[in-house]
């Protein structure tokens, strides 16, 4: 049995929490012995996790005396080696951005992999130096393989870092299919569906959901006669600056916050369509989610949303309120009927084979 490793911060509410349990779940049922590496030990989903699955902390120091936290996090460092230096097959850093889980991973194993979520060219602005920084600091030639959950990102890493061309690859998330549409039927207080609803789903995080835009182009279908509502399911460090944005635009019943959801799944059955309005995105967990529920699009152009979404499951906006406006007037007036059929199964059946292959040296050697 295949020992595998994964690293991540910890298990509250996100897109890649999401994906990191959906996937650890699906291998432990497929006799892989799984262990999980957590920064902080808390989060909504710790209790979804299998029982199969061992849970470790690795807590970095926090201490504001640099030379104290400096000490700690050595003694940890040389006690992490100690016990687990290349105890597995494959060592997963699942959290990008973080430094304790690139060192958990490329100590766990030599087949050590990182996990790309976000596209960080455009995180960081198209800051070139920036971008590099934060590569070299994970110590990203270090790892064997690199994977990246959209085209676009991994193309953005392979035009600045040509020497690990050979180590890059494409993985989409593993989707718990089943247990959304089951989830989906779960009762909740309906509202009222004369108006068309749009959903967005997410952090509240302006830097990248620019959850503004949302607002800003809402307030203008408002004052132009239409009729809809807005649902936001989610919490972030700018939650507090919508809610006095939507109430500053009198739109608070136009707009609803409905706050962090652990079941998000019957949402997406009660609106109309689903909506992103953020600056950039890895690849979009709430893309699948919505395809299979049998729900259409409203995105900024992110991620592989040209590729993946336009033409066949929904409308793509320019990144700015004139044109989110007008593509949410547009459903409004006219819906969108899905031109394609989403076949979740296939879906998962060459992620799972993907996977597969990342844990397995043998099988993805070329």
């Amino acid at each position: 049995m295949k020992k595998i490793l994964f690293a991540a911060h910890s298990l509250e509410i996100g897109g890649i929490e999401t994906a990191l349990v959906t996937l650890i779940n699906h291998l432990a049922e497929k006799q892989y012995d799984i262990t999980l590496v957590l920064e902080k030990k808390q989060g909504i989903f710790l209790n979804q996790i299998n029982k199969k699955i061992k849970i470790i902390e690795y807590s970095p120091s926090y201490c504001k005396n640099k030379f104290i936290a400096k000490l700690k996090n050595g003694i940890n460092r040389f006690k992490y080696i100690i016990k687990h230096k290349n105890k597995y097959d494959c060592s997963i850093s699942f959290a990008t951005y973080s430094l304790p889980d690139s060192f958990v991973a490329r100590t766990s194993s030599k087949n050590s992999v990182l996990w790309v979520h976000n596209n960080y060219l455009s995180f960081f602005n198209n800051n070139e130096e920036e971008y590099s920084k934060f590569f070299n600091d994970l110590k990203v030639d270090s790892f064997k393989k690199i994977v990246f959950v959209s085209e676009e990102s991994k193309n953005d890493f392979e035009i600045r870092f040509k020497n690990l061309k050979e180590r890059l690859i494409v993985c989409n998330n593993l989707i718990d299919y089943q247990k959304i549409i089951s989830k989906s039927e779960e009762k909740i207080e309906q509202i009222k569906k004369d108006e068309v609803i749009f959903l967005n789903i997410g952090r509240h995080d302006e830097k990248q959901k620019k959850l503004s835009r949302l607002i800003d182009a809402s307030k203008k279908l408002n004052d132009n006669g239409y009729k809809f509502k807005v649902l936001l399911v989610g919490d972030g460090e700018n939650n507090k600056e919508y809610k006095e944005k939507v109430k500053n635009l009198g739109l608070e019943e136009k707009i609803l916050f409905l706050g962090p959801k652990k079941n998000p799944y019957p949402y997406y059955k009660m609106c109309d369509s689903v909506i992103l309005t953020s600056e950039f995105e890895g690849y979009p967990v709430v893309y699948i989610e919505a395809l299979t529920l049998g729900k259409s699009i409203i995105t900024t152009d992110v991620s592989d949303s040209k590729k993946d979404i336009e033409g066949k499951f929904g409308l793509i906006c320019e990144k700015n309120v004139e044109d989110i406006y007008e593509k949410m007037k547009y459903f409004i007036e006219n819906g969108y009927t899905i031109k394609q059929k989403f076949n979740p199964e296939e879906f998962n059946k060459k992620i799972i084979k993907t996977v597969e292959n990342i844990i397995s040296e043998e099988k993805f050697e070329k």
